[in-house]
């Protein structure tokens, strides 16, 4: 199993700090944002990590070298200009391979990764396009993105079919496991990934629930300042 994290964003609303660095090397209680992922992904056994990067990207390699220190075997997308989601994962599918993968916002928080065993098994079993987590509507994002409707599954921990319609709303964690065959006629170049998953919802080709463990999308300097004081009163 691989895995990908995002990492190109530009981070216009962590400015100033971002203006000298890339937004995931941003700290958390003294270490980068994206470390906290990479121990998670070493403690669940996912040893080959994909990111992609733009903005200071060669920050990031410094940074974080090929991952020996923390048992993992990096590699870096590189991109001249950041080309969103859809076309990152687009450009770094040489290195991600036929298989389906687990994909990381590089700029979310989470105590705990959910269980991806399941959702790896929910995308071959059922030769779906992707399994995605959502999260209850933050404040900033209060209309959430998409709905779950029960499916036929028998898979107790996937039971649901994300939807695009329906009477309750969650917001897309930036978490999922995807199958490749998803991007693989995808133009290249800059692609946002909202018009793919809304395709792949409208086939019944996505799967997913609502976690309930923390979650924070460090998406501003109030934020980010939030998840410090959490994170310290916890350590």
């Amino acid at each position: 199993m691989k895995a990908m994290i995002l990492a190109a964003g530009r981070g216009e609303r962590l400015r100033p700090l971002t203006d000298l660095m890339p937004k995931p090397l941003v700290q958390v209680n003294g270490k980068p944002l994206i470390e906290y992922h990479l121990e998670k992904l070493a403690e669940w056994g996912i040893t080959d990590v994909i990111i992609n990067h733009a903005w200071l990207g060669h920050m990031l390699a410094e940074s974080l070298g090929n991952g020996e220190r923390w048992g993992l075997s990096i590699h870096y997308s590189a991109e001249v200009e950041a080309l969103e989601t859809a076309g990152g994962i687009k450009n770094a599918l040489p290195l991600l391979g036929a298989e389906p993968f687990l994909l990381l916002n590089g700029d979310i928080f989470i105590d705990e990764l959910p269980d991806i065993e399941a959702a790896f098994a929910v995308v071959k079993q059922r030769k779906a396009d992707a399994y995605i987590w959502l999260v209850d509507n933050p404040s900033h994002h209060a209309q959430g993105d998409f709905c779950l409707t029960p499916s036929n599954m028998t898979v107790e921990s996937a039971p649901a079919l994300v939807a695009l319609d329906g009477s309750t709303r969650f917001t897309y964690s930036g978490m999922g496991v995807y199958h490749p065959k998803m991007f693989t006629e995808l133009a290249s170049g800059s692609q946002p990934l909202g018009p793919l998953l809304r395709q792949s919802i409208a086939q019944a080709q996505i799967y997913g629930h609502c976690l309930t463990q923390y979650w924070c999308d460090v998406g501003t300097v109030a934020r980010l300042n939030a998840l410090n004081a959490r994170v310290m009163s916890l350590s």
